[in-house]
């Protein structure tokens, strides 16, 4: 059964974007983590990215999207997305981000197990595909990874993992890379209080070292406010500051 659902998964979404865009499954800041949505719960995101300057042209980009998750198992685990992700160009003519504006819906999924899941002091793995969009050669940039992770005491968590995607949509020697981040639950502050620190190798738009903190306002709801600095800002563009509403239903 576990092989069906993932085979399923990886056929219906082998499926993002001209500038710098996340369709986002569970992630850190900019990058996907090891975690992994609830069986039966939904992730309702509402992510904003915010330029620092205008210069370039380059657009803000929001994205809207919702996560579930597919799978009743304690030790491997699976989720499915969707994303709605635009500059707001999609009427403006000649605009940098019009083509991509216009087919603005992607697709994510994952498969994952938590750490000591497999054996004792075994890593949190995950693999999964995002930014899988719907206009061919434009917005399809079917990233695929995989990613370990392991909690250190006092330390925090420690990820990295590997990333490939569409050689022509980001380019070619610049489609494939290294993920890596840190995150930590700030317990001794707060226990609502969550840092990370992620990055993404490359000089395609996807390329970019990230770092932000979240607020638990409670259980289901956490906002998280960061800063994106882009590695190729001819490609990426200036640097962002993102807002990230997370809301877990139920």
């Amino acid at each position: 059964m576990k092989k069906t659902v993932l085979a399923t998964i990886a056929s219906a979404l082998t499926v993002l974007a001209s500038t710098a865009a996340m369709a986002t499954p569970s992630t850190q800041i900019w990058i996907p983590s090891t975690d992994v949505q609830a069986y039966k719960t939904v992730h309702l995101g509402v992510d904003n990215y915010v330029r620092t300057s205008s210069a370039g042209g380059y657009p803000n980009f929001y994205d809207i999207g919702l996560t579930a998750g597919i799978l009743p198992f304690e030790k491997i685990q699976a989720e499915i997305g969707v994303d709605y992700l635009t500059g707001g160009q999609a009427g403006i003519a000649g605009s940098f981000n019009e083509a991509a504006d216009k087919s603005p819906v992607y697709f994510n999924a994952k498969l994952g197990t938590p750490e000591e899941s497999l054996f004792k002091f075994s890593p949190a793995l995950a693999v999964g595909t995002y930014n899988m969009g719907t206009k061919l050669g434009l917005t399809t940039q079917n990233i695929a990874y995989g990613l370990a992770a392991k909690t250190l005491p006092v330390v925090g968590r420690l990820s990295v993992g590997v990333f490939n995607g569409s050689e022509t949509v980001l380019g070619a020697g610049k489609n494939n890379g290294v993920l890596a981040s840190w995150d930590r639950s700030m317990s001794e502050i707060s226990d609502k209080l969550w840092l990370a620190v992620d990055y993404q190798s490359g000089k395609s738009y996807m390329g970019a070292f990230s770092f932000g903190a979240s607020w638990a306002f409670s259980k289901n709801v956490s906002l998280i406010v960061g800063y994106d600095i882009y590695n190729n800002a001819n490609a990426g563009g200036k640097n962002t500051i993102t807002t990230q509403l997370d809301i877990n239903i139920p």
